[in-house]
């Protein structure tokens, strides 16, 4: 899809053919397009056809406000889940004059004018850009945003009361994980950050921490149990230097620098949430649960009593053995296990080709954990903790 063509899509005509094409959601591709060529030419017929079929693909991210948006493949692949951008913004104060310097089609401008905040925005393609402005129309909020065609690097933050930025991790050659990869690249990035009175920076969850600037607090963001990013926060009231927030609680938990215990493994063992895994927040979580590391080095916790927490799941320790395919699936044809659901830390072993070998029979469920312990492979069979 072009800017003509986009164009096209805002008119009657094209509103009359995306609502067509909506229609055919689902329908075999070849039909969908020859019934729609029957009224209109290609162009707003492939035009149609995409948009309809990203919006069904973003009502995973953006829920009702999908079927009025519009998107770009690359846009929607790097747009924030609704609920993760309304956390930012809520963070960010409503009332703030801000600069977002790298839009996208949209997902986080939008957020933050609903949340009260007075939004410039600038991106690199006029399509991006189209796109941009015509959701803020189409949300009811093009009064409160201003989107342009610019360079990142160009803006100037010190003229707002906050930046945001959400610099490019994709390229022709797909994802990237090397923030100097990014776009602006990170230097550019980290001066629009020291100019600006307060900045809010979405990373991606893996970045290096070497990267992370000293003064700037790291905050991972979980939502319904997957770690969707991270977000570095500068300015006035930054108090902590990593933080991990669960979603859609709102659960938050700071680093205190406790260390975790190491000890042997008890009744119960814990998976921490990514997002407190990713902020090195274990030994928080194993303080909160009174339990200890079985490998200084795995986040798999373990306690001796159960415990309800938001930032962990808990299963009851069955058994503990060396890894041993054979002694493994023995163990489990004893047990009737016939279903199971295999997590790994630390090990090698290929999941899929583990259940293949385990030739598992049986009318029961059970966990099994693969991981090392004081640098033994060990596997832990498992069950969920029963309900108090």
């Amino acid at each position: 899809m072009d800017l003509d063509a986009f164009g096209e899509l805002l008119t009657p005509r094209g509103q009359r053919a995306l609502a067509e094409a909506a229609e055919l959601a689902g329908a075999d591709p070849v039909a969908a397009a020859t019934r729609l060529r029957r009224t209109y030419d290609a162009a707003l017929t492939s035009a149609a056809l995409t948009q309809a079929a990203l919006r069904e693909r973003a009502r995973a991210k953006f829920g009702a406000d999908a079927e009025a948006m519009y998107f770009t493949p690359h846009g929607l692949e790097q747009s924030t889940r609704k609920e993760v951008a309304a956390h930012r913004a809520r963070r960010m104060g409503g009332g703030a004059r801000v600069i977002d310097a790298c839009c996208g089609v949209g997902g986080d401008l939008l957020a933050l004018a609903r949340a009260g905040c007075d939004v410039d925005a600038v991106d690199l393609d006029p399509l991006t850009v189209a796109v941009a402005r015509a959701n803020a129309d189409a949300l009811g909020l093009a009064d409160r945003v201003r989107v342009s065609v610019g360079d990142a690097a160009q803006v100037r933050p010190e003229e707002y009361d906050a930046l945001f930025a959400d610099p490019a991790r994709r390229s022709g050659k797909g994802r990237t994980f090397d923030p100097m990869a990014y776009s602006p690249p990170w230097p550019v990035v980290l001066d629009l950050v020291a100019r600006a009175p307060r900045a809010c920076l979405k990373v991606a969850p893996g970045i290096p921490y070497e990267f992370i600037p000293e003064d700037a607090e790291a905050e991972w963001v979980s939502y319904k149990g997957e770690v969707k990013e991270a977000t570095l926060w500068t300015g006035p009231g930054i108090g902590v230097a990593r933080r991990a927030t669960l979603l859609p609680t709102g659960h938050t938990l700071a680093a205190t620098g406790v260390e975790a215990p190491v000890g042997p493994m008890g009744r119960y063992v814990y998976e921490p949430d990514g997002a407190a895994i990713r902020a090195h927040l274990v030994g928080e979580v194993a303080e909160m649960i009174n339990g200890r590391l079985a490998d200084p080095m795995i986040a798999y916790i373990t306690a001796d009593e159960p415990a309800d927490t938001p930032w962990a799941t808990g299963y009851e320790v069955d058994e503990v053995m060396p890894f041993s395919l054979k002694r493994l699936r023995a163990a489990l044809r004893e047990r009737r296990i016939g279903n199971v659901t295999i997590k790994k830390r630390a090990s090698a072993i290929d999941i899929e080709r583990l259940r293949t070998d385990l030739r598992l029979s049986g009318d029961k469920s059970g966990i099994v954990i693969l991981t090392r312990i004081l640098d033994k492979p060990s596997v832990l069979i498992c069950n969920p903790i029963s309900p108090a």
